[in-house]
C-alpha cells in the first residue's frame, strides 16, 4: 500500500469514529475527532510541497475539511447557523474513502479552505537574519486586504457544551506590547494547547487580524474558548499564543515571538504574560525573552462552571 493510500485510510478511519462519536451521543468526542481531521486535511490543502494530490483533490479536501467544522460547530451551539446534519456527513464517506478515483460534483455548495502560505517553525528558524533585517526596513501599513482573506474571521470555535462539576476556560486576549508595534502588518494569534512533549491536545484556534494599534500595543479584544475541559488537561499542558504577522518582502506570513500559559496559572481575572523569541518552544526547554524591555501579552480569563 502507497503512502498516500495509508494516509487516506487513517483519514477515513477517523471519519468513521468521529460519525460514530456523533451516532452514539457522545458529543464532546466527536467535535474533537472532527476538528483534529479538519485540521489534518486543511494542512494538507495548504502544504505547497506537496505532489500527493492533485489541485481538484486539494479542493475536494478543503470542502470536506469545511464540512467537518460546520458539523462540529452545529454540535457545539444549539442556536448555530450552521444546521449541517449528522446525516449530510455521512454522505460524504465514499468520497474520503475513495479521495483518488472521485470524480464527480461535491454534493455541497461549500468553498474550500483559503490557501495562504505559513512556514513551519524549523522553516521559519533558517530565515530569522533575513527577517530580522526586513523588521528594520518595515513600513507601516495595514498589507494587502486581499492577501489572505481568511484573516478576516480567523477560525475561532464555541464554547464547548458544560457539563455537570466541569469547567471552561474562555480567554480574552486583550492585548500585547511590541516596540514595533505599528510596523507589524495583518498580526493575529494562533491558540494552542499542547502536552509537555509539545502534542496538540486541542483543535488549534487562529484570532481575526487585530482591530487597532496603539503606540506600542496591538489590540485584540478577542474571546478564544479553549476547547477542553480544565479538569481535564493533563499534568504539565500549556496554552501557547504565536504572533504572527505578514512579511510583504518574502509574501509569507511569519511568527514573531510567542507566550505560554501553564496550568497553575488558570485562575479568574487579567494577567500578563512574557514573550519569547521565535521559534516557538513547545516543550519549553531554551527560552529566550523577546526583550530587556517590560513588553508582555495581556489576557483576561474567565472560567465556566456548571454546578
Amino acid at each position: 500500500m502507497s503512502d498516500v493510500s495509508k494516509t487516506i485510510q487513517k483519514w477515513h478511519a477517523s471519519f468513521r469514529k468521529g460519525t460514530d462519536f456523533d451516532s452514539w451521543g457522545q458529543l464532546v468526542e466527536a467535535i474533537d475527532e472532527y476538528q483534529i481531521l479538519a485540521r489534518q486535511l486543511q494542512k494538507e490543502v495548504q502544504s505547497a510541497n506537496s505532489t500527493e494530490f492533485t489541485d481538484d483533490q486539494k479542493k475536494t479536501l478543503g470542502k470536506l475539511a469545511n464540512c467537518l467544522e460546520m458539523r462540529s460547530a452545529a454540535l457545539q451551539c444549539a442556536q448555530s447557523k450552521e444546521d449541517f446534519k449528522l446525516e449530510d456527513l455521512k454522505t460524504l464517506e465514499p468520497i474520503i474513502k475513495n479521495l483518488l478515483t472521485f470524480n464527480k460534483k461535491f454534493p455541497f455548495d461549500v468553498q474550500p479552505v483559503p490557501l495562504r502560505k505559513i512556514l513551519a517553525p524549523g522553516e521559519e528558524e533558517h530565515l530569522d537574519e533575513e527577517e530580522d533585517e526586513d523588521e528594520e526596513e518595515a513600513v507601516t501599513g495595514t498589507g494587502s486586504p486581499d492577501a489572505f482573506p481568511s484573516r478576516v474571521s480567523g477560525t475561532l470555535l464555541p464554547r464547548l457544551p458544560s457539563e455537570p462539576g466541569m469547567t471552561l476556560l474562555t480567554i480574552k486576549i486583550e492585548k500585547i506590547g511590541l516596540k514595533d508595534a505599528g510596523q507589524c502588518i495583518d498580526p493575529y494569534i494562533i491558540v494552542s494547547v499542547k502536552d509537555v512533549n509539545g502534542i496538540d491536545l486541542n483543535p488549534v484556534q487562529d484570532t481575526p487580524m487585530a482591530t487597532r494599534k496603539e503606540d506600542t500595543y496591538i489590540h485584540f479584544s478577542t474571546d478564544v474558548e479553549i476547547q477542553r475541559h480544565v479538569e481535564r488537561l493533563p499534568k504539565g499542558a500549556a496554552i501557547f499564543f504565536e504572533f504572527k504577522h505578514y512579511k510583504p518582502k518574502k509574501r509569507f506570513t511569519s511568527t514573531k515571538c510567542f507566550a505560554f500559559m501553564e496550568m497553575d496559572e488558570i485562575k479568574p481575572g487579567p494577567i500578563v504574560i512574557e514573550l519569547y523569541k521565535k521559534p516557538t518552544d513547545y516543550k519549553r526547554k531554551k527560552l529566550q525573552l523577546l526583550s530587556k524591555k517590560p513588553l508582555f501579552l495581556h489576557i483576561h480569563q474567565t472560567l465556566h462552571k456548571d454546578c
